[in-house]
């Protein structure tokens, strides 16, 4: 999945989550995934921004 798609599922998630007609089960799995994907995004960015401080270097 690429970081502009993890974005668009993280958009999804929260509003599903805000919305009141998610029961409380659906919005458990939701939370969870959307956990999983923030430390996705984070992985992605750390990485992207080692590179762009070793392209800085050079």
């Amino acid at each position: 999945m690429t970081f502009e798609q993890t974005l668009k599922r993280l958009d999804e998630i929260i509003s599903k989550l805000e919305s009141s007609e998610t029961p409380l089960e659906e919005s458990i799995e939701l939370y969870g995934e959307g956990t999983a994907l923030l430390g996705s995004c984070r992985k992605q960015l750390s990485a992207a921004e080692m590179l762009v401080t070793v392209a800085d270097e050079q």
